[in-house]
Formats: C-alpha cells, sequence, structure tokens
C-alpha cells in the first residue's frame, strides 16, 4: 500500500487534528473562521467523481459528521461546504461554520478579508471540541 502524502500547500495552511477511515481531518490556520478540510487519505486524485462509489458514500458519512459538528457544536447559522482546489490540485473539502455576524457574511470568505492566526488557547478549545466529539471509536485524534 503506497503511502499517503499530503499536499505541501494544505500541510503549510492546516493542522491535522485527526482521521477519519477515508479522509483527514485538518483545522485550517484562519483564526477569522472554524474551519475543517476533509482530505480522502488517496494519492492522485483531484475531482470527487475520482472516488469509488464505496469511497463516495464514505466521503459523505464523514462530511456529514463533520457539518454536523460544526453547526451543532459551534451553534452555526450555516456550514458552507466547498471543492475549488483551484491552487492545490489534491482533493480536498473545505467546510466552513458560518455566523450572521462573522466579517463576510453572507459573500463567501475567499478574497474578502485577510487570514489571522488563532491563539494557542483558540487553536486548543476547537481541536479538543473537535476531537471529543467526533472520536467515539470514528475518529482518531492526533493532538
Amino acid at each position: 500500500m503506497t503511502k499517503f502524502i499530503l499536499h505541501p500547500q494544505l500541510a503549510a495552511d492546516t493542522s491535522l487534528v485527526g482521521e477519519f477511515p477515508l479522509c483527514q481531518v485538518l483545522l485550517a490556520n484562519d483564526g477569522n473562521f472554524p474551519w475543517l478540510i476533509l482530505v480522502p487519505k488517496i494519492n492522485n486524485i483531484s475531482e470527487f467523481h475520482e472516488l469509488t462509489d464505496e469511497q463516495q458514500v464514505q466521503f459523505l458519512s464523514e462530511s456529514n459528521a463533520v457539518s454536523k459538528l460544526l453547526k451543532d457544536g459551534l451553534s452555526a447559522d450555516k456550514i458552507n461546504i466547498a471543492a475549488l482546489g483551484n491552487m492545490v490540485p489534491q482533493l480536498h473539502i473545505h467546510h466552513v461554520a458560518r455566523f450572521k455576524n462573522d466579517a463576510c457574511w453572507p459573500k463567501p470568505i475567499w478574497g474578502q478579508i485577510p487570514a489571522i492566526s488563532r491563539t494557542a488557547q483558540q487553536t486548543l478549545q476547537l481541536v479538543t471540541m473537535i476531537s471529543s466529539k467526533l472520536q467515539a471509536g470514528f475518529i482518531t485524534h492526533k493532538g
């Protein structure tokens, strides 16, 4: 089995917070938004349709879990899900918790405001919340 390799740009822009059976769960290093990214642990794919039917079903299950976590765990007003891939060709799907009082509402987040760093405490709080809600046998915490 070939070792999974995360694209260097994703590695630079995120922190690994856990793993599902199919995907790595990454936390984007932008403190403006609670923002998770799912990356299927399959090398050399860039599009969702390149996953097998079984992998697509697994991905949807993992995406739903992340969406529910963000919506319910943070009382988000909306979850934005996007697969752009224009800058990073590796298949990765953004899951962003949006709030009516966030800096970009109701516009998309991309290109609106500069990224800001989270404090170590903010990162720890998010990672703890993510892992505590999902690690019940479905996600492995990578802290």
